[in-house]
């Protein structure tokens, strides 16, 4: 006798419960052994092992169920968060729940809301979800894959793109090629008409569930030649019943019914009895690999997603800073215009950025009774482009089908950036950011549209260490620090992705050994699509602004930003740094204390910091060989943004720190030396000939902006719409609970 649908043996459901322990072992800090290089890969194997046997799905998910009201009934609010997200996962990937599951389910997470954030919050935004599926099979599923690969359709506009950025001063030259194999994968065997068949096979199955044939629709769909009319139909059903609130179930199941039965019968098959489902595997979202060389990329892949220009046009579309003009295709165009580029409509100058059909020119010619000239526009540089995406979003609505205009508080596109790097890496992000706020306080158009999500995947190049006595040794530095904050705060994110940094090159140089004829490994594109589709908690990292000043020789001022670290060090000053090395050596030899190795004298102004913010600017002198500015270690909700300020001591006989804790500081030199300025640990945002610095928390420019403005208004008093907006700037990094309580 057959197995019904969903039929799981109680030797399978044992297992899974095993699997699941194992997991939330891992995050349970106060209990796990052993070395963390391996965290992550059960909640990945357990996930494959749903999606390569659908009919496991149902037994994951009562098990989830049991587990998760034990922890809230238990209060073990370490397991909440790892079993939310792995339950909402879960349901996205089966092919198939019943209804009374699915209830439970919803049932489940509505009881969250009681609990203190942010698992009230994420509870909630899962009960909503799950309510969808509740009363419409198949929609979340649906609406994800429209989203990421931007299917078009008359009735769901949002759009999703992820963008990798991997930092070339972290890995390799010699891996970046087997890294961008990794994430990438084998997303490019998938066109448009194979993601509508997978909307279709799934959205049927978990409509229809023991009335649906698996298999014989699988097949059918294979063998119809235009499926376009049946995708449109399924994405009509379910988007029209989401609008009226999902109010009848029989008519939703009727329609999904009429619609499976005329495929089957385009194919000339007729309906067999039901028999096991089958899997239809959540695809990868649309994945572009980019190596990171300039800051101005970000900006420029947002305009290009935002302009929907497709990615085989974006070689042509780039636009180089560094270059003063490039000639665009040279097409004939009737001369109605006073020839000023900048006089040109929107759709002339948007058709010279593509190039245009062979034709095109003959067809021209053959008018000859009209007068026409030869254009010669300039390539749209960043001002024009700026240009381009306002006029875009004021002639269109900006829909993914083009199926009517988008509602103004909607934003249509959600670009995912994912950085890969260390924490030079992320102070190369923290700029990127800071100066795609400040054009966009100036003119809003860009995030009109784009709502830019952020996320971090730590990987270092070389070897940390956390031994005090080997902070000083160049090489040694811990070059993931933030990483080691965010794990803390929130352990889901260090078990699932601080854990990958040692694996993506391991897993590259593997590639790379065999020379990319293996079967290639899915292992880091899964990776990024479970932290892409369930990390939206941010957690903000303080952004500091710097001014620098330099020399007498050079007066100007300049302003740049960091999110980790500041080192200040006197290359002028060299006794303390040889001694220091012979003290390594195991040698206890010093030099005569003579009046050089006092340091440099430096003055300080800075205010310490309290909870309070009733601290005053204080000042001192003291002599130092070297000064440390890092940012506090997050711990949690009540952790309050500073600074910790470290001294080194220039005495070869003595190794004291002097250490403050402050929301500002400027340091200058009393002397005529100067000193050299390092931002984030790297290399290349280094400035040389530093009189004097100030640190400060980054205000954020739509607050400058509105303060400007109300010049009416007193210096320390904020008025009109500046009262209403932040005043500091941070560096918001996605994660999977945020920061916990």
């Amino acid at each position: 006798m057959e197995k019904p649908v969903g039929a799981v043996s109680s030797a399978v459901e044992s297992n899974l419960y095993r699997r699941l322990h194992a997991v939330l072992r891992e995050v349970d800090t106060d209990t796990q052994a052993g070395s963390s290089s391996n965290k992550g890969m059960l909640r990945w194997t357990l996930h494959k092992k749903v999606e390569n046997n659908p009919s496991t799905s149902i037994s994951l998910l009562r098990v989830l169920v049991k587990e998760l009201e034990k922890a809230e009934r238990f209060d073990l609010k370490f397991r909440i968060i790892p079993l939310l997200h792995t339950l909402a996962y879960t349901v996205i990937q089966s092919a198939y729940v019943p209804e009374d599951l699915r209830e439970r389910v919803y049932v489940c997470l509505k009881q969250l809301v009681t609990l203190p954030e942010p698992y009230c919050s994420i509870g909630l935004n899962y009960a909503k979800l799950m309510k969808m599926e509740l009363n419409i099979p198949g929609a979340l599923y649906q609406r994800r894959v429209i989203a990421e690969h931007s299917l078009k359709n008359e009735h769901y506009s949002l759009q999703e793109r992820v963008f990798v950025f991997v930092d070339p001063a972290v890995i390799p030259q010699t891996l970046l090629n087997a890294v961008r194999a990794d994430v990438k994968c084998d997303t490019a065997e998938w066109d448009t008409v194979d993601h509508q068949r997978r909307i279709l096979l799934h959205t049927l199955q978990a409509g229809l569930g023991r009335h649906c044939h698996g298999q014989q629709l699988a097949e059918a769909l294979e063998e119809c030649g235009d499926i376009e009319k049946y995708f449109q139909d399924v994405v009509t059903t379910v988007e029209e019943r989401i609008e009226d609130g999902g109010s009848d179930s029989d008519q939703y199941s009727t329609r999904l019914q009429q619609l499976y039965h005329d495929i089957l019968s385009s194919t000339g098959k007729a309906q067999s009895s039901p028999s096991n489902l089958i899997e239809s595997p959540l695809p990868s979202p649309d994945i572009s690999f980019h190596t990171w060389t300039k800051d101005d990329e970000i900006w420029n892949e947002m305009v290009n997603f935002a302009l929907m220009v497709s990615p085989a046009e974006q070689s042509s579309t780039y636009v180089d800073e560094d270059e003063i003009a490039k000639r665009a295709s040279v097409i004939s165009t009737m001369s109605v215009d006073s020839g000023i580029e900048g006089d040109l409509p929107l759709n002339e100058l948007a058709s010279l950025m593509v190039e245009p059909p062979a034709e095109l020119e003959v067809q021209e010619q053959q008018k000859c009774s009209q007068f026409y000239r030869r254009a010669c526009v300039r390539w749209p540089r960043a001002g024009n482009r700026m240009t381009l995406m306002m006029e875009a979003i004021k002639e269109s609505g900006g829909t993914a089908g083009g199926g009517g205009s988008l509602p103004k508080e909607e934003k249509s596109f959600t670009a995912r950036i994912v950085v890969m790097g260390d924490d030079s890496t992320l102070g190369r992000l923290g700029r990127a950011y800071y100066n795609i706020r400040k054009r966009e306080a100036r003119h809003l158009f860009l995030t009109k549209r784009v709502n830019l999500e952020t996320y971090y995947i730590p990987v270092a190049s070389q070897s940390v260490t956390t031994s005090p006595a080997q902070d000083s040794v160049p090489g040694l530095v811990d070059m993931l620090t933030i990483a080691a904050s965010l794990g803390k705060v929130d352990p889901w994110y260090d078990c699932n992705i601080n854990s990958l940094g040692g694996m993506i090159l391991k897993l590259a140089e593997m590639h790379s050994n065999v020379g990319g004829s293996s079967e290639q490994n899915s292992f880091l594109q899964d990776i990024i699509s479970y932290y892409t589709r369930t990390a939206h908690q941010p957690i903000s990292i303080p952004i500091y602004l710097v001014k620098i000043t330099f020399s007498h020789m050079d007066p100007k001022a300049v302003e740049e930003v960091f999110v980790c670290q500041l080192d200040i060090d006197f290359p002028e000053y060299r006794p303390l740094r040889a001694t220091f090395k012979d003290t390594l050596k195991g040698s206890v030899r010093y030099r005569k204390y003579t009046q050089e190795d006092v340091g440099v004298t430096v003055s300080v102004i800075y205010r310490k910091a309290s909870i309070s913010n009733r601290e005053v600017d204080r000042g001192m002198t003291l002599p130092t060989c070297g000064v440390s500015i890092c940012r506090t270690p997050l711990y949690g909700t009540k952790s309050l943004d500073s600074l910790n300020v470290d001294f080194r001591d220039p005495s070869p006989t003595r190794s004291c720190v002097s250490t403050l804790r402050v929301t500002r500081i400027s340091i200058r030199t009393q002397e005529k030396m100067t000193f050299t300025v390092c931002l984030d640990k790297d290399s290349q945002r280094t400035f040389k000939n530093v009189q004097s610095i100030e640190v400060f928390p980054c205000m954020d420019p739509g607050y400058c902006l509105q303060r400007a403005k109300s010049r009416h208004a007193a210096e320390e008093d904020d008025s009109g719409l500046s009262r209403y907006l932040n005043r500091t700037f941070s560096l918001p990094i996605n994660t999977f609970s945020g920061v916990l309580q």
